[in-house]
């Protein structure tokens, strides 16, 4: 390199010296007139041997006109007086400087010569290079002089050939996919190495560190460089920079790419054409630039011409078709560059006949031509945007809603950027703060969900980066990012926000993982730092290492908001003697964006939020803590609260509210819930939106109701034991007292279950409290199922007269249906709803009330009420329009009686509490259910034993028997004829159904 010329030139030259040995001179640094020295002589014995010597010299050209010739003959000075005269036989150039203004001197060197490498640290450049290159024209101090020293024996001129080692990649043309692989060959120590990517058409290189893409390695005897997955972004010139014998060298190879079929741009990707208003058209191929050359052909090209057309940045293979094919034609671009395979790229053309279903021409927004049926049409974006729009034609000849991808080429550019700089290309450093500072200028013009989703995209990837290569933000890079997400949680939930979530569902949660990346990344020396706007708050403090003091936030928000981290938290990390910087952030409306997703124990989506999120992150040493205690204060949370953080982990990754590690530690009169937290993440708050409110009197009822069911069933069960064998002596009231009986049982054992539930630990974690859950659901259900099996057994009895089931088999109908039916159920819904964390209601051993869990039991429960009230209604209906044949009139009233009686006792006292069950899951529901159910509910029991045993007239006759010790004759004479009028083996219907 060579500067423009000035009145001062500043020399440094090499001399061959002859004659004797000299004695050591003075070293380099000064700065003098007429040809004195400052360089010491390199000694060598022999009166007659020559020797090479670099000295300093400053000339002056006040024409500014140069001499033909820098030669002569000097007396160098000597060191002593024993030292003997040389005599200088020549002068060799090496650098040239020129000298500005200030005094200032602008030094390059010349061809041979380089600067020392300790030269170049120490100066800085006439222009700013890219860092840790050999560095060309270095900038010297008036009071100071520089001069390029002669390169190692054997280097050339262009310092290339002899660098102190080899590059070879492992393929000159890549394939795409592949691993690029490219090694550097030491022939001595190395040190500083770095390497470099100039991309074709780029005039400066970018520094390749790693990434996604980039690997590095090295030992002692090489250095390589593995590209992964290789594409054409990948393609250039590859420069490896290292230090070696004093002196940065550069070793440099180009590599080229193959192109294929995705990095060809076809306009249009498909067209319709009206054949009787063809003139012609015209199909476009694009590549972009590349190292190779490609040529390209079409076919079919009858009737065609093919020209080509060079842009900026790519090349275009033009085809105008000017006579219209006659049928449909699928036009091809054939690519072919020497040793590669032929690359084609298909285009398909579809003529429209007469006759065909067509969409008309529609100009509405994007001017769409006439398409035919079943076709895709395709348009162009607006100006300043990348993409396609696309528009089905459906099979009636009707339009299609319109689906575009189109995206503003600013924020494309951007996201490439950030793209690049994950996979290993660039600064990130300096990179992260320009893109950051570009995306707050570009978030004004976002207008479409395309948009929306490539700025969470690019804000994404920017975190990833951070993470990777570990760099710190300044505050101007923070302010940048804050302001951007105040701008995009104010953005249209509807238009944008909506349709961005249809294609990424985890953008929410995408935005908050980044934004706490990017904020906890601020760099030390900015702390304290403090931001507001009206969607983003954020607080910093930097404590000391000795002994850091407690944590205190305090955020003026709606509802309010304070955090708290106890002392004890943060004083173990300051044991390594760094200081401790602590990050807090608020973000509002960014809960509403979030997935209604809930973990274990939260149930399914009926909550309310603040409409806030807090993150809190701590930084000692360079890393992230996730450990530590922290007390917040929410206000305005006036109902049942549930204190959560935002998983990021949960449900395959797309994220989801979880209470691990937190809890509700008071809820005080000023409506203030306070949430003590384990650990540091995203927190917020779930109000329960239709929770049972928390009443003492619904408790007393339910623990007084349920203790007087089981004393009921408790008595039910005695009575049995007293009368069983007097009220069983037939099939049918066998059948029908042995189902009572094992709904008693059910019952008993279910009430009992529940009744002991609230003295266990409650929550997804305790085999106990998930066993009784489970024990609870299986039995009640098994309580309705026997029902079932009882109304089912009289509707036999009542349709089918003249065939009947035996006995046995009956029975073990029965036994499946009214056990094995409802362990299906209830295994069912464990399996389904407790992986997802739905399946154990809040802080209760009984199902989630605001999940599916619960409607696997409501739902079995009212259909069995529903299949009773049916055959009650099929009881009426016989009664009330006898059949001759179905034996003598009386007879057959008695047991269609015995049937409605069994169905009116259990069916209104079952399907009313359950249907009041269901409705206190509703929304803004009153007290007055919630009591009715109470009550009813817990006295089922009282209700079996009234009306299902003492009102049994059979049960009442063989408890006075047994007690009164007397006997009604008539009664006697009853029982016998009832049950034995028809014979079993006729297939005749017993009567009394009771």
């Amino acid at each position: 390199m060579v500067c423009s010329a000035a009145p001062v030139l500043l020399l440094a030259m090499t001399l061959p010296l002859v004659g004797s040995p000299v004695a050591q001179a003075s070293q380099p640094g000064q700065n003098q007139a007429g040809g004195e020295l400052g360089q010491q002589l390199d000694q060598k014995s022999g009166a007659s041997e020559s020797a090479l010597a670099s000295v300093y010299v400053q000339m002056d050209f006040p024409d500014q006109t140069w001499p033909l010739a820098l030669s002569g003959t000097l007396t160098l000075p000597l060191a002593s007086a024993s030292s003997s005269p040389g005599t200088l036989t020549g002068l060799s150039l090496t650098t040239e400087c020129n000298v500005d203004h200030e005094g200032y001197s602008h030094c390059a060197c010349l061809s041979g010569y380089q600067w020392n490498a300790s030269v170049c640290s120490h100066h800085q450049a006439c222009q700013m290079p890219h860092n840790h290159r050999p560095c060309g024209c270095l900038v010297f101090s008036p009071a100071e002089a520089g001069y390029c020293q002669l390169l190692p024996p054997g280097a050339a001129a262009s310092c290339l050939p002899a660098a102190p080692g080899t590059l070879s990649p492992n393929s000159w043309v890549q394939t795409p996919g592949s691993t690029l692989n490219l090694t550097l060959v030491k022939n001595h120590e190395t040190t500083d190495l770095d390497w470099f990517l100039r991309p074709p058409g780029s005039p400066t290189p970018i520094l390749l560190q790693p990434g996604t893409h980039v690997s590095l390695t090295s030992s002692p005897g090489q250095a390589v460089l593995s590209i992964l997955n290789v594409s054409h972004k990948w393609a250039g010139e590859y420069t490896c920079c290292f230090e070696a014998q004093g002196f940065r060298w550069e070793l440099s190879q180009v590599v080229k790419v193959a192109l294929q079929a995705t990095d060809v741009t076809r306009l249009p990707d498909q067209l319709s054409i009206l054949s009787s208003t063809c003139v012609g058209f015209q199909l476009t191929c694009c590549i972009p630039s590349t190292h190779l050359t490609y040529t390209a052909s079409w076919s079919p090209e009858e009737g065609s011409r093919a020209s080509s057309v060079d842009t900026p940045g790519s090349q275009c293979f033009v085809l105008t078709v000017q006579r219209c094919p006659a049928a449909d034609t699928t036009y091809t671009c054939e690519l072919q560059s020497p040793g590669l395979a032929l690359l084609r790229v298909p285009i398909s053309v579809t003529i429209i006949q007469d006759g065909d279903t067509t969409c008309p021409e529609d100009s509405s927004a994007v001017t769409w031509n006439v398409t035919k049926a079943g076709h895709v049409a395709h348009a162009p974006c607006p100006a300043n945007r990348t993409g396609l729009v696309e528009r089905t034609c459906g099979p009636d000849g009707a339009w299609e809603p319109v689906r575009s991808s189109c995206t503003r080429t600013e924020l494309l550019a951007l996201h490439h950027r950030a793209w690049l700089l994950q996979a290993g290309q660039g600064w990130p450093a300096a990179e992260v703060s320009q893109i950051l500072a570009q995306l707050s200028e570009q978030v004004a013009v976002v207008s479409s969900p395309s948009d929306l989703l490539a700025l969470l995209g690019t804000i994404s990837l920017l975190a990833k980066v951070v993470v990777d290569t570990r760099i710190q933000l300044p505050h101007r890079a923070l302010e940048a990012l804050l302001k951007t997400t105040d701008k995009v949680l104010d953005m249209d939930t509807s238009s944008l926000w909506a349709p961005a979530q249809a294609q990424e569902p985890s953008a929410g949660s995408d935005l908050l993982l980044a934004v706490e990346i990017l904020a906890r990344s601020l760099c030390p020396r900015d702390h304290p730092f403090s931001f507001s706007l009206r969607n983003v708050r954020m607080q910093t403090q930097l404590l000391g290492p000795a002994s850091p003091a407690d944590y205190r936030a305090s955020f003026s928000t709606q509802p309010p908001l304070q955090a708290h981290i106890p002392r004890r938290s943060l004083a173990p990390l300051g044991h390594n003697g760094t200081d401790i910087s602590i990050t807090s952030l608020v973000l509002q409306k960014l809960d509403h964006l979030l997935p209604s997703n809930y973990g274990q124990g939260l149930g399914s989506s009926l909550y309310a939020t603040p409409g806030l999120v807090l993150a809190i992150s701590i930084m000692a040493g360079g890393q992230a803590f996730n450990q530590g205690e922290v007390i917040m204060d929410f206000g305005g949370t006036d109902s049942t609260s549930h204190c959560v953080f935002w998983d990021h982990h949960l449900f395959q990754g797309k994220g989801g509210w979880s209470d691990e590690g937190c809890r509700v530690q008071s809820a005080r009169a000023n409506s203030t819930s306070q949430c003590i937290c384990r650990h540091l993440t995203a927190f917020s708050i779930l109000m329960s939106r239709n929770t049972v409110p928390e009443n003492p009197t619904l408790e007393l009822l339910s623990r007084v109701g349920l203790g007087a069911s089981i004393l009921a069933l408790l008595v039910c069960l005695g009575v049995y034991r007293l009368v069983w064998r007097v009220v069983v002596q037939n099939k049918v009231a066998y059948l029908r007292h042995t189902a009572l009986l094992n709904v008693v049982l059910c019952l008993l054992a279910a009430d009992t279950c529940f009744l002991g539930a609230p003295l266990l630990p409650p929550g997804p974690r305790s085999p106990l409290c998930l066993a009784a859950a489970f024990l609870c659901h299986f039995l009640y259900l098994a309580t309705f199922f026997w029902m079932l099996a009882q109304a089912l057994m009289l509707a036999h009895q009542l349709l089918f007269v003249f065939r009947q089931l035996s006995k046995g088999r009956v029975l073990s109908l029965m036994v499946v249906l009214g056990y094995m039916c409802p362990m299906g159920f209830a295994g069912a819904a464990l399996g389904l709803y407790l992986p997802r964390g739905q399946y154990l209601g809040e802080g209760a051993c009984w199902l989630n009330g605001k999940g599916g869990a619960l409607y696997a039991f409501v739902g079995p429960v009212l259909a069995i009420v529903g299949v009773n009230g049916l055959v009650l209604a099929m009881a009426v209906l016989k009664l009330l329009r006898p059949s001759l044949s179905e034996g003598p009139q009386v007879k057959k009233r008695h047991a269609l009686l015995g049937v409605i009686k069994a169905l009116l006792v259990l069916t209104p006292i079952f399907g009313l509490t359950w249907g009041l069950g269901l409705a206190t899951l509703l929304e803004e529901v009153s007290i007055i259910p919630h009591y009715i159910f109470t009550i009813l509910n817990t006295t089922q029991g009282v209700f079996i034993l009234l009306f299902g045993c003492l009102m049994d007239k059979k049960v009442r006759e063989a408890l006075l028997e047994r007690f009164c010790r007397t006997q009604s004759p008539n009664s006697t004479i009853s029982l016998a004829t009832y049950e034995s009028h028809v014979p079993e083996h006729r297939g005749g219907r017993s009567e009394d159904a009771r």
